[in-house]
């Protein structure tokens, strides 16, 4: 692909240092559908990244944006805050039929700030109100947001070091398969809540995505996650699954924590749930927790009306036959899982180990520098690619689960070349 070099003047000279994802991909995007993104200059780039996870039905979805235009040309309320709306409405009774009642899940439903991190930040804050305890367990690796009371639980340490100040209150424990299968699981955790001399303040909840998206790619077992939630059961410690990324299908169920067969006791659920990116998120909890007093957690723009419209238009569209969803979502994976090993036999010596789950997949580079590599040769060869990991040497697959076959398999092709090409 010949590109022509963008007008970034106007980035570069007004906008602050902070951006990064412009940096890897260096040109102006005008337009978006489906699986496709388009530059100001007509060019075409297949997208294996989806907004990090918030365009699980793919850019301007047909039926969402029918449905959003339809809401706006009546003079639907677009802000809200808290207050009772009939898009609000629509919202919670389609997701209480679609996706709570069929899997038995009891959960209230919480309107925080439109974003994932203050999703986390209102979990945090309601399991510390609920046990009347400061602590919080995450685990290595784990990515949880970049607002204070998020990052003192994110593993990172770049975007750790960005807060300034001490990240207090929140002690790690390992991952699953941190330390390679060399000691049983939660040996140490148990071993610091036995003992009074320990250091470790009993915590009140447990933090932890099922699948690690921002730490690499790292896909905790159903069994470990069975025995956290067995710990956490044990010694009165609520367990918080980070669903922002992983949920909303992208594991194959609707949460990607149904698969381990376990309730946890608070949710958080953000990026894909309202269906065409449109800023929106959901701190669910079980009945008991719902201890807060009007007001003492709130947010000017959690009442988002627009993305109650998609939200509700996607669990219709897409979810009312969940079991097709999932088995759609769970052939896509097969499919890239097919054409990684592949990559990995071609390019074996380079590649230190490749992993992933429904729609969601990682391949881990030895030279940490090569992933990089892989993703600016991608770009070039119009395939839009991320990097994860402590220190991005994990290639990124997050393609939109209504990608068509052909469309992946024109990534995953492209993906091999630029594999080879950036040796």
């Amino acid at each position: 692909m010949t590109i022509t070099q963008p007008d970034l003047s106007v980035f570069e000279t007004l906008e602050s240092e902070v951006r990064s994802y412009c940096r890897g991909w260096p040109t102006v995007f005008d337009r978006a559908q489906g699986s496709r993104m388009y530059d100001e200059d007509g060019h075409e780039y297949l997208d294996f990244f989806a907004g990090a996870g918030s365009l699980n039905y793919g850019h301007n979805n047909p039926v969402l944006k029918r449905a959003l235009i339809d809401y706006i040309e009546r003079d639907g309320v677009t802000h809200g805050l808290d207050m009772s709306t009939t898009a609000k409405r629509a919202f919670l009774e389609t997701f209480q039929n679609v996706i709570l009642r069929p899997r038995d899940l009891p959960y209230k439903v919480m309107f925080p700030g439109p974003t994932g991190t203050n999703a986390v930040e209102s979990a945090l804050k309601l399991a510390r109100k609920v046990k009347g305890r400061e602590s919080i367990v995450s685990f290595t690796n784990a990515f949880h947001g970049m607002s204070l009371g998020s990052l003192a639980v994110t593993g990172n340490a770049f975007k750790r070091a960005g807060a300034g100040i001490p990240l207090v209150h929140g002690t790690p424990m390992p991952f699953d398969n941190y330390l390679d299968g060399r000691t049983p699981d939660f040996i140490w955790f148990e071993r610091l809540l036995e003992d009074s001399g320990s250091g470790l303040n009993t915590p009140a909840a447990v933090i932890v995505e099922t699948v690690q998206g921002e730490g690499g790619i790292n896909v905790a077992r159903a069994e470990w996650l069975r025995k956290l939630a067995d710990v956490c059961e044990r010694w009165d410690m609520l367990l918080i699954v980070d669903d922002i990324q992983m949920g909303c299908g992208r594991t194959g169920a609707f949460f990607s924590f149904e698969e381990a067969g376990i309730t946890p006791d608070i949710v958080t659920v953000s990026k894909s749930i309202s269906g065409y990116g449109l800023p929106m998120s959901l701190c669910l909890f079980k009945p008991e927790l719902d201890v807060w007093e009007p007001g003492e957690h709130n947010g000017t723009f959690r009442g988002n009306n627009p993305a109650f419209v998609t939200a509700a238009a996607a669990l219709e569209t897409y979810w009312t036959d969940g079991p097709a969803m999932e088995k759609q979502t769970r052939a896509r994976g097969e499919q890239i899982e097919e054409a990684l090993t592949s990559i990995v036999e071609e390019n074996r010596p380079a590649i230190k180990e490749w992993r992933g789950r429904g729609m969601v997949w990682g391949v881990e580079f030895h030279d940490k520098d090569r992933a990089s590599a892989v993703a600016k040769r991608a770009f070039e060869l119009g395939l839009l690619i991320e990097t994860s990991g402590p220190e991005g040497e994990v290639v990124k697959l997050l393609p939109a689960l209504t990608i068509t076959p052909d469309e992946l398999d024109e990534g995953l092709r492209t993906l091999a070349r630029a594999v080879r090409e950036s040796a």
